[in-house]
């Protein structure tokens, strides 16, 4: 039986061969399981700096860094810039000396939400199965859409983010296997425009040589741990034995014992309930310094922003986690008086918290969240006397974006862009 192939351009089935025999492309997907594996992982490439470089063509050829110059902190960037070496959450100043040529722009969340849903209803004609992780990746469950569309998961994945380039100018990232974790490991192989399998049959194979900080949720402190007991692959995690990771690690070791053979029995749900949505990050060393701790916290609220508009929601009540050199944990909570999602006023929050704990420091780990979370029709409209420059910052941030919008990113810049 012939191996399952299609060309990822023209959509055509076509041999196993290097360029596609019908429009020439050398974008051809061959696997054992192509047809038969459902679970996906898509994950937009770059996106921020891939919807600015759309709408902005004169960007195109060039590094793109999207971030607040007064936070200074890399929100994202795209591969020309990530080929110098700058990354996500990186210092701005830092960026500027890897990539000194770099274009720098702030971010458009507006714009960012509205091509966001549009990849979203795309993804809603394929299955109701759905569940976002953030404005620009989402898991897919495609159980049984063969028989409603006429075509395997595979190809109906190829063909949206086909879809997704020629309507909206953003591409995507597909990761195809048959469980979560290994659809976003998958997804994360090819970057960009890229489609990855890991069948069935090959995920053993597949997983053994991997280094563990692929699992996600190992970090580098976690990651230097496991380091220090001599483990550094998957395949070293399999020889060691389930009762003593769970021992040594607690329920870490439980997952990563799981999760080093590929076994993963999440279901991809649309309505888990959300109680919360936390972004934290583990420093490589303790940080004193409230300058830094600062552009952290600006990054997270963006970060916790960011997904509560892709889920559709608005927290109450602002909280900040701070983690000193002893594990020590430490937690503060502010309940406003309306529910946000807007970074400025998540940040704002976290910051006047950070004031109190500042002098337990130093810090090992920051975490900025929201929850008691409610819909956002009328949140971030309280108009209080109490809460003048909050409310203006609101409307200020709203007014901007749409200017934008109509006029392009250099109609109005606000004051934080110019420090």
């Amino acid at each position: 039986m012939p191996m399952p192939t299609f060309c990822r351009d023209c959509l055509k089935q076509c041999p196993a061969v290097r360029r596609c025999p019908n429009c020439g492309s050398p974008r051809v997907l061959a696997h054992g399981e192509l047809y038969d594996l459902s679970i996906a992982h898509m994950d937009c490439d770059a996106f921020y700096a891939s919807v600015e470089k759309r709408d902005n063509p004169e960007l195109r050829d060039k590094a793109v860094i999207v971030g607040g110059e007064k936070r200074g902190v890399v929100s994202t960037c795209c591969y020309i810039a990530r080929i110098s070496g700058v990354h996500s959450a990186m210092p701005m100043f830092q960026a500027k000396k890897l990539c000194p040529e770099a274009v720098i722009v702030p971010p458009r969340m507006s714009v960012y939400v509205e091509v966001s849903a549009a990849i979203r209803e795309m993804m809603h004609a394929l299955t109701p199965v759905v569940e976002p992780l953030s404005l620009d990746e989402a898991f897919l469950d495609l159980t049984g859409t063969e028989k409603l569309h006429g075509m395997p998961p595979a190809l109906l994945l190829a063909r949206m983010v086909k879809q997704m380039e020629d309507e909206l100018g953003i591409s995507g990232s597909v990761g195809l296997s048959h469980n979560k974790f290994l659809a976003k490991l998958a997804s994360d192989m090819d970057k960009p425009r890229g489609f990855s399998v890991i069948g069935a049959a090959e995920t053993a194979d597949y997983l053994a040589p991997l280094p563990i900080k692929k699992i996600w949720g190992v970090g580098a402190v976690m990651q230097k741990k496991l380091h220090g007991d001599g483990i550094r692959t998957f395949a070293d995690l399999r020889r060691r034995e389930r009762k003593d990771l769970s021992a040594r690690y607690g329920t870490m070791g439980d997952r990563l014992w799981y999760l080093s053979r590929g076994e993963d029995t999440r279901r991809i749900t649309t309505r888990a309930p959300v109680k919360s949505i936390s972004k934290e990050t583990t420093f490589l060393e303790d940080i004193t310094d409230i300058d830094r701790l600062d552009g952290y916290i600006w990054r997270l609220a963006e970060q916790v922003s960011d997904r509560a508009k892709a889920k559709n929601w608005a927290g109450r009540v602002v909280t900040l986690k701070v983690k000193q050199s002893n594990h020590q944990s430490l937690t503060r909570r502010i309940t406003q008086r309306e529910p946000t999602q807007i970074a400025d006023r998540i940040y704002t929050a976290a910051r006047a918290m950070l004031e109190t704990v500042i002098d337990k420091a130093p810090f090992r780990l920051i975490g900025v969240g929201i929850s008691h979370l409610e819909t956002p029709e009328g949140a971030d409209q309280f108009m209080d006397l109490l809460e003048q420059d909050a409310a203006k910052r609101a409307k200020a941030e709203r007014a901007t974006d749409k200017i934008r919008e109509r006029f392009g990113k250099d109609a109005i810049l606000k004051g934080r862009s110019l420090r």
